[in-house]
């Protein structure tokens, strides 16, 4: 196992440079209408960051000089900022998370969204970009997205990159990934050893084919990310997978309780492929020092996951692009 991991990491991993914009336009050309790319951000209350995100790729990607990328859709669930005006105002489409496929009330939960985006873009590539990122570099959408027009073989492409986080003081430019390092690199090493090369498993930049995206199931909440990496090696195998390097990723960091609850998320998906079977009790609690003492708070942990989309009447009825 340990030498078809370093054989991977050897033929699908890639630095974004490795593939130069004219190059990554010229496929996009030649591949027609199975070129077409969608760029979607989740979007729950981020308007510090979701226009700079939205302009540079409309400035970069989709210029006369350099039409990477087709459309990109803001998909707001919920925001009481002005997340929703700022993404318009810097030319995305932005569309509420409530109006897609209105018969099924929306769950909370970025899996949610992703899920739900797929009725709403047209792209056969779509692209999934978090909508948080500060300092953000295109090369986040053009270098996965670059495998996927010059290689037919992949399906899907995470991005790796540094986070650096800041403690005591000290930088440390590869921290951050907390939930990564303790909770899911250790369960795929442990149970999914194929995967063990990703180096940003749980990462929020990736990109897929559509044809692929549609027969996956989608976990409502945090863990949509490794439910997708484990069901697409079942699908497609691991030669159908890809990483590239992007770089530096700068975002805000969630405080020790939230990535407490994201772990715990993370571990139910991982326990549902394990076993398919229920989990038992499915909350956590956690605790807040009070004036009398520690006070217990406790929250559900996501159990809801959304059918892969080509089992929706809607989708499979939905007009062509």
């Amino acid at each position: 196992m340990l030498d078809e991991v370093e054989h991977w990491l050897h033929t699908r991993s890639w630095s974004a440079a490795d593939r130069p914009l004219d190059r990554l336009l010229a496929a996009k050309r030649a591949a027609g209408a199975q070129g077409t790319v969608s760029v979607v951000l989740p979007a729950l209350d981020e308007e510090a960051t979701v226009g700079d995100i939205v302009a540079a790729i409309r400035r970069d990607l989709m210029c006369e000089a350099s039409p990477l990328v087709d459309e990109v859709v803001v998909v707001d669930s919920g925001s009481t900022d002005r997340t929703a005006e700022l993404a318009a105002r810097a030319g995305a489409r932005v569309v509420d998370r409530d109006t897609i496929l209105p018969r099924l009330p929306s769950l909370p939960g970025k899996g949610e969204v992703l899920w739900r985006s797929l009725l709403v873009t047209g792209g056969e590539i779509v692209c999934f970009v978090d909508a948080d990122l500060r300092e953000f570099d295109t090369s986040f959408v053009s270098g996965i997205v670059g495998p996927l027009l010059t290689d037919p073989e992949v399906q899907l492409v995470k991005a790796m990159y540094d986070r650096p986080l800041e403690t005591g003081g000290t930088v440390l430019p590869a921290g951050g990934g907390r939930v990564t390092e303790l909770v899911a690199r250790p369960l795929l090493n442990m149970h999914w050893p194929q995967l063990a090369g990703f180096v940003q498993p749980l990462g929020g930049e990736y990109a897929a084919r559509r044809s692929l995206l549609e027969r996956l199931p989608f976990p409502v909440g945090y863990g949509v990310e490794l439910g997708m990496l484990i069901d697409a090696l079942g699908l497609v195998g691991l030669d159908a997978l890809a990483q590239v390097d992007v770089g530096v990723r700068h975002h805000r960091h969630q405080d020790g309780q939230a990535l407490g609850r994201m772990a715990a998320a993370i571990y139910r998906t991982a326990q549902s492929r394990l076993a398919r079977g229920h989990l038992v009790r499915p909350r956590l609690t956690q605790f807040d020092r009070g004036e009398a003492g520690f006070v217990p708070s406790t929250h559900p942990v996501d159990t809801e996951e959304r059918p892969p989309m080509s089992a929706i009447p809607e989708y499979l009825s939905r007009p062509a692009a």
